[in-house]
């Protein structure tokens, strides 16, 4: 990667940093989880609402370094709107391109291809994938334990 896509990339992460989107709570949601990674003290809680298998409205709520911050920002964006499938299939390919698993062309991601150099730092490795873990979990909890 040259570097002008480097410094483009690391721009879109900042810019989710300091703005991140759907960042705050949702009082109706439906499922809800928490993630922490007590190596670095990033926190993050994910709450969304589910209608006929599709994510209506998701958010964020937490603290964490640039990377945890920006990799939730952009979770948010890429699967509001979405199947719980489409959600879970994104998070292996996202997964598996920072576990080196995969190449990043390879995986349709988007902006959370900004994100894909992170593989090369494993201690940040668990940053990025916090709000994905904590998302995962929100789908896996049946309703009626969300609230």
């Amino acid at each position: 990667m040259n570097t002008a896509v480097e410094s483009l990339y690391q721009d879109l992460v900042l810019e989710h940093k300091r703005a991140p989107r759907n960042f705050g709570p949702l009082p109706q949601a439906t499922h809800r989880a928490e993630g922490t990674n007590p190596q670095c003290g990033d926190e993050v809680q994910v709450a969304l609402t589910l209608a006929q298998d599709r994510i209506e409205d998701i958010r964020f709520t937490g603290q964490g370094c640039a990377i945890c911050i920006a990799s939730s920002s952009m979770m948010t964006e890429a699967v509001r709107g979405q199947s719980v499938a489409h959600a879970r299939q994104l998070q292996q390919h996202f997964r598996a391109v920072l576990t080196g698993e995969r190449e990043p062309e390879a995986a349709p991601l988007g902006k959370l291809a900004s994100l894909a150099g992170v593989r090369h730092y494993p201690g940040r490795i668990k940053c990025a994938l916090l709000g994905w873990h904590a998302l995962m979990h929100a789908l896996a909890t049946p309703q009626d334990d969300a609230a």
